[in-house]
């Protein structure tokens, strides 16, 4: 490994499974100290000890919760990266969803890319660096599906932010970007997916396969190194070139 993280604290929220701990795990890699804020304790705790950082229990739609996660990474060495990957992403319909269940989506996936933001930079702008890397997602920015209204606008919104915040911290020495992955083959997918559903996924990417968390998590690192250094608001879309056809006849066999 390059160490292109090396003396470097990161922050990474969402981190205890799938893509949030890949993203950790490789910030690790490349010598960065890892601060794990996750709801699950268990395998948030586990995902820490592995890599011998530090884990803080957080809901990241409570302000008070955020402030929490940014003073850990503090009292673990400093804060130069900050990851918001926490979000969820139940399956409703428009016509079913509640106005609760509406608040709870926007309240992990935007509110909480907002409140991870505004109590990191205050750390950052203290000593005019720091990168801040967003989990969007080409649902809502690119393409969507029936039942993920919430989600789609959450991350739209995501996008949208970025760009705002990128425009306003630029002067702080602070980057904002953002990661849109298309369908990632995480645990969770494994679990709650059957194989049927996952093969036609694979078919409506041009690469044939869905991405891995690690995919991910080389944009995230490429975003949190010193190679990024002039690139903020905007997001990379890592999805196998799936949001590119203009239909389903897009395969050439060579």
């Amino acid at each position: 490994m390059t160490k292109r993280l090396d003396g470097r604290v990161a922050l990474v929220i969402g981190a205890a499974r799938g893509i949030g701990e890949a993203i950790a795990a490789r910030f690790h890699e490349e010598g960065a100290k890892v601060v794990i804020a996750d709801t699950e304790v268990e395998a948030g705790e586990a995902t820490a000890k592995r890599l011998n950082g530090r884990f803080i229990a957080t809901n990241i739609s409570r302000e008070d919760e955020a402030n929490r996660a940014v003073q850990a990474a503090l009292d673990f060495g400093g804060l130069d990266i900050l990851v918001q990957n926490a979000g969820i992403y139940p399956w409703t319909l428009i016509e079913n969803t509640s106005p609760e269940e509406w608040d709870s989506v926007l309240g992990v996936n935007l509110r909480g890319t907002f409140l991870a933001a505004k109590a990191a930079l205050p750390h950052m702008r203290a000593k005019k660096s720091g990168r801040m890397i967003f989990t969007s997602s080409i649902t809502g920015p690119r393409v969507t599906s029936p039942g993920h209204g919430h989600y789609s606008a959450s991350k739209a919104g995501i996008n949208g932010f970025i760009k705002s915040a990128a425009l306003e911290f630029a002067g702080y020495g602070i980057t904002v970007n953002g990661i849109e992955p298309g369908n990632i083959l995480t645990e969770g997918m494994k679990m709650h997916r059957s194989a049927d559903f996952i093969r036609t996924m694979e078919e409506a990417v041009p690469m044939g396969r869905l991405g891995t968390p690690r995919d991910i998590a080389n944009a995230a690192l490429f975003l949190a190194s010193d190679d990024a250094a002039y690139i903020t608001g905007t997001t990379i879309i890592v999805d196998g070139g799936q949001t590119l056809p203009e239909g389903k006849d897009f395969k050439i066999t060579p």
